[in-house]
């Protein structure tokens, strides 16, 4: 089993909202406790004696019970956290949209921080990082042997202060600094143009606070220029997911009143729970349905939704849903597969438990967990093929990942095979000149899979993927 360790998070006043950004359930603590193994109690707390007693040199006694906590967490799935005072805080405000940080989507790998993307207009943005950047120091510090949390820790800090950086870029073989002063980033989760006369796109980023207002206002100033849209282009790649009634309201635009959306399943009572596309089950702390702006035209409006590996839950909760409504349909790569639910659990006024409780179902009752949305037509990046889609991970790749069964699943030999000629590939195509290696820009006039989609809108014939296969089932554990 590979020792990389693979958390995408999003560096934000140090916000690490997970593996990948999850769709979280906001509730109380429940007032019921299940019955407390005594003699492993007894055991834990002899550990904890013998630390404080033996142990060569004098220990925090706080840190050790938050150290125990968060091990005892971490051990059930990439998902499931500890938050203490700072990082619950810095969790609540990652879903809001408004970050104070360098502005940039990470992970961690062979013990460095590695950017997976710099957000749009941030800081690291206009410092010209770029995704595969390597992060060894900050500062003075050197990463290596760092948590990422700890990393993100050391990037993080006031507005106007400043973080030195630097930067392993392989594709170049070189080693440089970056200072980027730290700001508030306001991210924009929802772009839309008209591309060309009665066709539009539309993208979400994440699924935030502000989402479903932002796409409601796109969708007016697009039926402002176009009262006559021909199609419509939904644009969740590279989309990790955020807020699940966000994603419940996108659906439901959509959708015909009424019908289900997603449905999720755990051990518990309120983790059985049936979303539907109806305000109820979408508004949240809004006095106005935001959906009601919308003309009624957008319920039959022509649809493709394109995703890839890098959409993952809330987006994948649109794209199953609009798929099983045989609403749109759906262009691109196998999603992610981040098909779980998180909920958080106060423990306190300062601190909490995100806990995975239930796992998401699409309306025809299929998993999302470890499979993802399977799109009805597979299309390359682009129109020489996606010859790289196997090194992105998916939801199958995280370590104690749950298949749709709750349970942990072995890993295929085969795919790391195909990893790895892959990676003979990426270093032929390292040599090119950097011009060459840079992907089109999403929504661009050399956006191949969006070129495609209008060709399904119009009627036109559709290049079909060259490369993609989907992901094998894994073989479970015996």
């Amino acid at each position: 089993m590979s020792q990389k360790t693979r958390i995408a998070g999003w560096i934000a006043m140090g916000a690490l909202a997970g593996a990948l950004t999850t769709v979280s359930l906001q509730t109380v603590a429940r007032g019921t406790l299940a019955p407390l193994p005594l003699e492993e109690l007894q055991q834990l707390a002899a550990v904890f004696g013998m630390i404080k007693s033996d142990y060569v040199e004098p220990v925090n006694e706080k840190k050790l019970i938050t150290d125990a906590i968060s091990g005892m967490v971490s051990s059930l799935d990439p998902h499931s956290q500890y938050f203490d005072k700072k990082s619950f805080k810095e969790f609540r405000e990652g879903t809001t949209g408004r970050f104070v940080g360098v502005g940039i989507e990470i992970t961690q790998e062979d013990g460095l921080v590695k950017v997976v993307s710099p957000i749009e207009g941030s800081p690291a943005d206009r410092a010209g990082l770029k995704p595969g950047d390597l992060i060894t120091k900050v500062d003075d510090t050197a990463v290596k042997g760092l948590s990422l949390n700890e990393a993100v820790k050391r990037m993080r800090g006031e507005p106007g202060t400043k973080v030195l950086l630097t930067i392993l870029r392989k594709d170049e073989n070189r080693t440089f600094p970056v200072t980027i002063t730290r700001e508030e980033i306001r991210t924009q989760s929802v772009k839309a143009k008209v591309v060309e006369p009665g066709y539009a796109w539309l993208r979400l980023s994440q699924f935030q606070e502000r989402t479903v207002d932002d796409f409601a206002t796109k969708l007016e100033d697009i039926y402002r220029r176009e009262p006559n849209l021909k199609g419509l282009v939904l644009d969740l790649r590279n989309d990790p997911g955020g807020l699940l009634d966000a994603a419940v309201a996108v659906s439901a635009a959509f959708l015909p009143e009424g019908v289900t959306v997603v449905s999720t399943n755990g051990q518990i009572e309120e983790s059985k729970s049936v979303f539907k596309a109806r305000p109820e089950d979408y508004m949240r702390r809004r006095g106005v349905d935001p959906l009601r702006r919308l003309p009624a035209a957008l319920k039959t409006v022509p649809l493709v939704v394109l995703v890839n590996e890098g959409s993952a839950s809330a987006s994948e909760i649109v794209a199953g849903a609009l798929q099983d409504h045989k609403r749109a349909i759906v262009m691109g790569s196998q999603t992610f597969g981040k098909g779980s639910v998180q909920t958080v659990r106060p423990l306190g006024p300062d601190t909490a438990l995100k806990i995975t409780t239930a796992l998401y179902y699409t309306p025809s009752g299929k998993t999302i967990q470890a499979k993802g949305i399977v799109p009805d037509i597979l299309v390359d990046e682009t129109a020489e093929g996606s010859p790289f889609a196997v090194l992105r991970m998916r939801e199958a790749d995280l370590d104690k990942h749950l298949n749709g069964g709750g349970e942990p699943e072995k890993k295929d030999p085969a795919l790391e095979k195909e990893r790895d000629a892959a990676l003979k590939r990426l270093e032929e195509e390292s040599r090119k000149p950097a011009a060459q290696r840079r992907p089109p820009e999403f929504g661009s006039a050399q956006d191949f899979p969006l070129q495609q989609a209008l060709a399904q809108l119009k009627g036109q014939p559709v290049k079909a993927s060259k490369t993609l296969a989907l992901r094998k089932e894994e073989p479970k554990t015996e």
